[in-house]
């Protein structure tokens, strides 16, 4: 199987051609959303933080923002900072630029004498560093390329029975094919988690999977606090999954049958192929979120009781096996999936349609998401205060 996508130096090919527009910290999220406005083929994204943390959540910050800049669907990058965050513009500039040979450019506001000064400037280097995008052409890539992330949110008992069983299909599918595939949100795992570490290509692989449910839990013990207060969430509970071992029982599904090869921490970056998973928040936007800093060029996401979530710079393909989810927010759903639930189609002939699907979206077809230009950020603070 093969796509046309963009080839990048530093290793796997693009499925989009992006400009990202790219704030230190929140105080330039604003500037770079008119940034974008203003040029075609420029993406922005909102950042909540970036300032006056504590040093491992500053450190996160930087994860998540050089992750975005280096994702193989970014062609370039225009930052804009204010002038006195904790990592200023042209520091994040030279830590991006150490990761990759990507035209990067940067801006501050208390630097340039305030926002339209600056904006004036970003608009026209962003103008520029689109032009030059424009110009690269799509090659013939082979799937292995991909890395496709795999999310869920908003599930019932449908994502458990139909859709994760079907994705984790899909999943199968593209690693015997050598692309590579990565689930996450370690939280649900709970309850799961010896199911999930079999899967392991090493005891050490199996132990770190297991000890990082064992670390939360006792982190959120530590603190008189207990992850079965919030999962499974009121939504969950309405949709008939009655407890967080439930729940995790039917997320890890999704992530197929393979050989697991890799562990990685929030926005890390794989340094195999294969089926990876990653320890990450269990919150789907940030989830997603530290899964495209580490890299995904793509995202499929299962669903039953809904979501409207996208994301700026890979498309997020929305999943659903409900029928009546399907129908009535057929806007925000992009497949389907409910001939699992009436019998008319089976999982493994679902799994294969869905090929389909993510060929068209790599050759650049648009997710609905992704149409409406929506863009959900949330980063996971490592350090928090309780």
């Amino acid at each position: 199987m093969q796509f046309w996508g963009y080839k990048r130096k530093e290793g796997r090919a693009g499925i989009r051609n992006h400009v990202l527009i790219l704030p230190t910290c929140a105080c330039g999220s604003e500037s770079c959303r008119i940034v974008a406005s203003q040029v075609r083929g420029t993406v922005n994204i909102v950042f909540n933080t970036g300032c006056s943390d504590v040093a491992a959540n500053t450190e996160m910050s930087q994860k998540v923002l050089t992750g975005f800049a280096c994702n193989p669907n970014v062609y370039g990058v225009v930052i804009i900072g204010l002038g006195c965050e904790t990592v200023p513009h042209a520091a994040l500039r030279e830590k991006i630029q150490k990761m990759t040979s990507k035209p990067v450019i940067s801006f501050g506001i208390q630097e340039e004498g305030g926002t339209l000064k600056t904006i004036e400037k970003a608009v026209r280097a962003a103008r520029e560093m689109a032009a030059e995008a424009g110009m690269q052409c799509r090659e013939l890539c082979d799937i292995a390329e991909l890395l496709l992330g795999i999310e869920c949110g908003g599930s019932d008992a449908t994502s458990g029975i139909a859709s994760n069983p079907a994705v984790g299909e899909l999943s199968d599918l593209l690693v015997d094919m050598g692309a590579s595939t990565m689930m996450s949100e370690s939280i649900e795992w709970i309850g799961g988690e010896h199911v999930l570490a079999k899967r392991a290509v090493s005891k050490e692989v199996h132990n770190q999977i297991i000890q990082i449910c064992e670390d939360y839990e006792a982190h959120l013990k530590a603190a008189g606090q207990d992850c079965r207060a919030g999962q499974p969430t009121p939504g969950n509970r309405a949709g008939g999954l009655s407890t967080l071992g439930e729940k995790s029982l039917g997320c890890i599904r999704k992530g197929g049958t393979r050989p697991i090869v890799e562990v990685l921490q929030q926005a890390q970056r794989p340094t195999k192929t294969g089926a990876i998973v990653m320890d990450t928040a269990g919150y789907d936007i940030s989830s997603v979120t530290s899964m495209v800093a580490g890299g995904c060029n793509a995202v499929i996401f299962t669903t039953g009781r809904g979501t409207c979530t996208g994301n700026a710079i890979v498309p997020v393909l929305k999943v659903t096996a409900n029928k009546h989810t399907y129908q009535w927010m057929e806007d925000n759903m992009d497949i389907d999936l409910s001939a699992a639930i009436d019998g008319t189609k089976t999982i493994r002939e679902l799994g294969k349609e869905m090929l389909k699907d993510i060929e068209d979206i790599c050759n650049g077809k648009l997710t609905k998401a992704e149409a409406y230009g929506f863009s959900d950020i949330a980063v996971d603070h490592v350090c928090r205060f309780v």
